[in-house]
């Protein structure tokens, strides 16, 4: 292997040699087809820091001219086959009359620039290749969380990375679901080569957030399609969501019912409070709380009411309420009174009964549930409307009968006066009239 002294040697030879050219070949005509093609080709290249760059000098035609490649500080680095620059990482790959090929390992961002292929004819013809290191990012740290966070406060997370070239990019998720409203801050590092990136998410901490995963990805051309992603799992303490849920939703005297109170919050709240219109449950015998589930048997009017649950844990307390109304036991068979003779008089009374038995569950379904504890007032309704519908039937009948009685007494003295009409005194007409005296003690009146 030639030394830097001896490169340098052959170099001042073929410069003597030039001078020492006859004046026709200083001055040449124009070059032929053929000598078109003795030109370096080469191309600009782009690698990783740490990676290796293959620099490939090629001419078409060569008549044994010689290659060399130089850096952009003009060292020469390899002259044909013979290396000039004292450099570990600079290997030769091929060396021919047309092909010069050299590859730089481990390559940093000092290495970044233009090089040159040079083909010593006369003139000397060169061709430049750009050499692009990538500066590749450091991996991103998400900064600024404090765990936990409570419902309401205002969260900044910022993401930052360095040693990016050219600057990188960053981008929000929040499950999966990207986060556009953020700022971003792009600043050179010392080196004035690479740069350091940064973005901030500013949002309100909500309990729909909680468990959530925000993840800060950096996209570099360096990475090959494989990003840089920092993860950060959020964990926000709400206070207690409430809800009761009813087993039955049209609740009769007699019946049972469940209620379960739903309650959600972080921490988990405590066990729940059960109350009834602001006071202690009133008949612990029947009302058994177990846990969060509150049930009732035997249900009766003096349990309608107003029922409260109520969960707390350490950040707060929340409750709900729920109105329970015990409804009547709906009977299908209302009481009639059938009198043969008096047919519009019965459908009359089937008719107002019904319509005063609907008028009466209107009532007790509409009033305030506290005012029905312990009344029995549609009981005495019903008992009222049975009597007035028999008064009024018992009068009916006897108007009826009444009646019945005057036409039949009109039609026997009618019948008593027969014969009489054409009688001159009153004598005659006694000694004319239908009957005689032996039958007179058969026409008897009767007076109830």
């Amino acid at each position: 292997m030639w030394d830097a002294a001896a490169i340098n040697s052959v170099l001042q030879l073929k410069i003597l040699s030039f001078f020492l050219l006859p004046t026709s070949l200083l001055h040449p005509s124009p070059p032929s087809s053929g000598s078109q093609g003795q030109f370096p080709l080469t191309q600009n290249v782009t690698v990783v820091e740490g990676g290796t760059a293959n620099l490939t000098c090629r001419v078409d035609q060569n008549d044994n001219t010689s290659l060399q490649w130089s850096n952009p500080a003009q060292q020469t680095l390899y002259f044909d086959d013979k290396k000039a620059l004292r450099d570990n990482r600079i290997e030769l790959v091929r060396a021919s009359w047309h092909e010069l090929s050299i590859s730089v390992s481990d390559v940093s961002l000092s290495d970044e620039g233009q090089y040159t292929c040079s083909l010593f004819t006369m003139p000397v013809k060169t061709s430049k290749a750009f050499l692009t290191v990538l500066g590749v990012p450091e991996k991103p740290q998400i900064t600024g969380f404090t765990s936990p966070v409570m419902e309401g406060e205002r969260m900044q997370l910022t993401c930052k990375t360095s040693g990016s070239k050219p600057a990188a990019d960053i981008r929000w998720f929040k499950n999966d679901k990207e986060v556009k409203d953020v700022k971003y801050l792009k600043e050179e590092d010392a080196n004035r080569k690479t740069f350091t990136v940064s973005s901030t998410l500013d949002f309100l901490a909500d309990r729909n957030d909680d468990g959530a995963v925000v993840s800060c990805r950096v996209d570099h051309e360096s990475l090959n399609s494989t990003p840089q992603i920092a993860m950060q799992v959020l964990e926000i303490h709400y206070t207690p969501l409430v809800k009761i849920i009813s087993s039955n939703s049209w609740p009769e005297e007699g019946q049972s019912i469940i209620l379960t109170c739903e309650s959600k919050g972080k921490p988990v709240p405590e066990p729940v409070l059960w109350t009834k219109d602001g006071g202690e449950l009133p008949d612990p015998e029947r009302m058994v709380v177990n846990g969060r589930v509150l049930s009732i048997s035997f249900l009766n009017k003096t349990d309608n009411g107003t029922y409260r649950c109520e969960a707390k844990n350490p950040i707060g307390r929340n409750s709900t309420e729920y109105v329970l109304i015990v409804h009547d036991v709906f009977n299908t068979l209302l009481p009639t009174t059938v009198i043969p003779s008096l047919t519009t008089a019965t459908v009359t009374t089937t008719v107002a009964l019904t319509t005063s038995t609907t008028t009466s569950a209107t009532a007790i379904s509409t009033r305030d549930p506290n005012a029905l504890a312990g009344q029995t007032g549609p009981d005495h309704a019903l008992i009222g409307g049975i009597v007035a519908v028999v008064v009024f039937v018992t009068l009916c009948s006897i108007i009826l009968l009444g009646r019945y009685l005057a036409r039949h007494k009109g039609t026997y003295l009618t019948n008593e006066a027969k014969g009489a009409e054409d009688a001159p005194d009153a004598d005659t007409a006694i000694i004319n009239a239908e009957g005689s005296q032996v039958n007179a003690e058969e026409k008897k009146e009767y007076f109830i």
